[in-house]
């Protein structure tokens, strides 16, 4: 029975002994397992089904809010009052992007170009596309601008085209053709005699040339050979810098295409990426941790100097000429048309811009734009890019359609694009990237506990078996020491005599 027992103390300390320091090896090894999977994960390549997936045709839920500017008092702007303007919408389509052209090269990086279609969804919209608004009219107002230095018999000819095609300073149509075209007699007369003064040739509208057309030629790379580099741009349409702004560091291509960035990040990473719609990189900070449906995120927005004007913040002096902060000047990339791109309302610009207009209500909630982050992948789990449009209106001496106009940058509409990881998506996200990481890592104090169980275990019958040999040899002696005893008499005169033997 005792050496039962010892045997079973020993065997107990042994598993112990070997069950805590595997325990202990997970707590080192584990994360660099998980970190090793993350990295097979996120590397375009097709044999990583969800990450490639999603990389490839984004499946999850993608959507573009727009909101009009609706025009009230279009007689009154051209006698010189200030706009007021009434926000109209949202109208939502559904966005599908989806990659074409997927050509792998030799040198870690892939080439290939996405395609966007718009489908519009009238159950998720306040309206339909056939609702009518007042906006400016970029044909009109756009080309007086560009048009102000020319001599005054070419703004006088305009002027007489204006008249001619009946073209007035605002624009009343239905939703669907001013954003996805309309036609119009002025764009085939500009077309004619000023080519390339329009992006297209065909009907015009605010979001004609992005429906079922491509955003460039991008060139990433793969991060077979480096994951801190996956998703970073190495060309765009055969460019490592574009030549639309003054400086060098404005021309730069920096960062990602905007749709996933390299894995583990931290608090002090940014999300540096190239926008060919507004035609330079931007980047975003870091805000505050989070979680979405139990999966940990971090959440990166614009800086306030995103938009500033080089006065004050100098690194932006060369996307200028610059006009109040809160303003980017895009005129040098949409064929010198007076646009601005903004925050929606002018969030985050220069007060002075929201008293040049009546209607707007600027916020942080309802026009802040946002992305989250899962940290460790590098992956978006919900989405929330939100830009305005406006343009630059003054009155343009010999063209009578701007009459007394004041000078101002004027919104004409905002969008929001939207997506989230959402279904089957997020349910393979969560158990590949949450739940079982998060397995591995109970497992580690699992086996750390179970092994120190067992060698306490194997300690406490050890103690005891100890006791018991104690025990056993405490009585033993007693035995003999009583049988000796026995043995022995001692005379009335205290000597000892030899005990009679029966």
């Amino acid at each position: 029975m005792a050496a039962s027992v010892s045997k079973i103390s020993v065997g107990l300390l042994v598993a112990g002994i070997v069950t805590a320091i595997f325990g202990i090896v997970l707590v080192f090894v584990g994360p660099i397992i998980v970190d090793d999977q993350i990295v097979k994960n996120v590397e375009i390549n097709p044999k990583n089904d969800l990450s490639y997936t999603m990389w490839k045709d984004i499946p999850v839920p993608f959507f573009m809010s727009v909101y009009f500017y609706h025009v009230l008092n279009p007689k009154e702007i051209l006698k010189g009052e200030k706009p007021m303007v009434e926000q109209r919408g949202p109208y939502v389509y559904s966005e599908k992007r989806q990659k074409e052209n997927i050509t792998f090269h030799d040198n870690h990086t892939v080439s290939y170009r996405e395609y966007r279609r718009y489908f519009f969804e009238e159950s998720m919209s306040v309206g339909n596309e056939s609702d009518v608004v007042t906006i400016p009219n970029m044909l009109v107002l756009g080309a007086s601008v560009m048009m102000e230095d020319m001599p005054l018999p070419v703004r006088l000819m305009l002027s007489t085209a204006l008249t001619l095609f009946k073209e007035e300073a605002f624009l009343t149509k239905p939703v669907g053709e001013l954003m996805w075209g309309y036609d119009s007699k002025l764009v085939d007369f500009l077309n004619q005699y000023l080519p390339g003064m329009l992006p297209t040739s065909g009907k015009f509208g605010l979001f004609a040339e992005f429906n079922n057309s491509n955003t460039g030629l991008f060139t990433v790379f793969t991060g077979k050979d480096d994951i801190r580099k996956v998703h970073k741009v190495d060309f765009w349409n055969g460019l490592k810098k574009v030549d639309y702004w003054r400086t060098e560091q404005c021309n730069m291509i920096n960062g990602t295409a905007g749709q996933m960035w390299p894995p583990f990040m931290t608090t002090e990473s940014t999300l540096p990426f190239y926008s060919p719609d507004a035609c330079r990189s931007m980047e975003l900070v870091f805000q505050r941790k989070g979680k979405m449906k139990g999966i940990p995120l971090f959440r990166f927005v614009a800086p306030k100097t995103l938009f500033a004007n080089g006065t004050d913040y100098p690194p932006n002096e060369g996307f200028c000429p610059c006009r109040q902060s809160g303003l980017l000047n895009v005129s040098s990339c949409r064929h010198n048309s007076p646009v601005f791109m903004s925050h929606p309302h002018f969030y985050n610009a220069d007060p002075a811009l929201l008293n040049t207009v009546i209607g707007l209500s600027p916020s942080e909630e309802e026009h802040g734009l946002f992305i989250d982050i899962h940290p460790e992948t590098g992956v978006p789990l919900n989405v929330s890019i939100k830009l305005q449009l406006n343009l630059y209106i003054k009155r343009v001496l010999g063209i009578i359609q701007t009459d007394r106009i004041a000078e101002v940058v004027m919104p004409m509409i905002w969008f929001e694009e939207r997506g989230y990881i959402d279904g089957s998506v997020l349910t393979t996200f969560y158990n590949n990237l949450v739940v079982m990481p998060a397995l591995l890592e109970y497992m580690q104090y699992i086996f750390i506990g179970l092994g120190l169980l067992f060698i306490l275990v194997a300690v406490v019958l050890r103690i005891r078996e100890q006791k018991r040999r104690k025990s056993d040899e405490i009585v033993a002696t007693d035995a003999d020491h009583r049988d000796n005893t026995c043995d022995t008499k001692i005379d009335p005169t205290g000597k000892k005599m030899l005990s009679e033997k029966f």
